[in-house]
């Protein structure tokens, strides 16, 4: 028996700290929620949390860019179906106007109506969505992807020569109504053509959102397998260090008395 070097109490000293050293780490993820409280918990665990949360950061930024570029091509829809008005009824003053019934003047007022919607289609040729142009005939490059990978999307173009025609048009007379007739009706072709581009660049683009958002979804959980703490494994921990402090505590304070029994050798 000896006094100076206690080794029960040494070892239980360690066991302890080992104890309370688990027991602070339990509670630690059970109050944030996290499994990985410090890099030593799971060095490359965090790494790769780190370059999931990077990626789902570009996705968020690519999922906004695809958005806004549909709702450019919805504004620009939005525009097209006035503009085909507008040659529907183009189309339909040029017939009025070869009405044989119809004098010099009435056919003046034809053609009012007739050079205000074309100055409506000039127009409308000059919007623009946040100041880029939505109808000069551009592609854009949309990004699609958190490696920015980006869609071309069809540009459209009113100042094109099938619609500045039809607009620059007149229907005075009966022979002008005819070769108008003509031009309008070329200009609904193109106008058809460009509508279906549109709606074909809505289509692919509502395809990059759906994929970017499921894809997102599938990062998510494979970051919260790695940093979301499981409670209930995790409470089970916490009580069994909880015991392991508490005994542990007990037995060093029987460690330390120990010595005192050599005391009773000395009497």
């Amino acid at each position: 028996m000896v006094i100076n070097t206690n080794l029960a109490s040494q070892n239980s000293a360690q066991l302890l700290m080992h104890s309370s050293s688990m027991l602070s780490q339990s509670l630690a993820r059970l109050s944030s929620g996290s499994k990985i409280t410090s890099p030593a918990d799971d060095s490359a665990g965090l790494a790769v949390s780190m370059k999931l949360n990077a990626q789902m950061a570009r996705i968020d930024a690519a999922t906004n860019n695809v958005g806004n570029a549909i709702s450019f091509n919805q504004t620009q829809d939005g525009y097209l179906q006035k503009v085909s008005d507008a040659l529907n009824r183009m189309s339909e003053l040029s017939i009025l106007s070869q009405d044989v019934t119809k004098s010099t003047s009435d056919k003046a007022l034809y053609n009012q109506e007739f050079q205000t919607l074309g100055a409506y289609i000039g127009d409308v040729a000059k919007k623009d969505f946040n100041g880029v142009s939505l109808f000069n005939g551009n592609t854009l490059n949309v990004t699609v992807d958190s490696d920015a990978n980006t869609f071309a999307s069809s540009g459209i173009n009113l100042s094109n020569a099938t619609y500045t025609t039809a607009s620059a048009s007149t229907i005075d007379t009966t022979t002008n109504a005819v070769t108008a007739l003509a031009n309008v009706k070329a200009a609904i072709n193109q106008l058809a053509q460009d509508r279906a581009s549109i709606g074909a660049n809505i289509e692919s683009l509502s395809y990059y959102s759906d994929q970017l958002g499921t894809l997102k979804n599938n990062l998510s959980a494979a970051n919260s397998r790695i940093m979301d703490v499981d409670v209930a494994q995790e409470s089970t921990r916490y009580a069994k260090y909880n015991i392991l402090v508490q005994s542990g505590t007990a037995m060093l304070a029987q460690a330390n008395a120990l010595p005192q029994s050599a005391l009773k050798l000395l009497q």
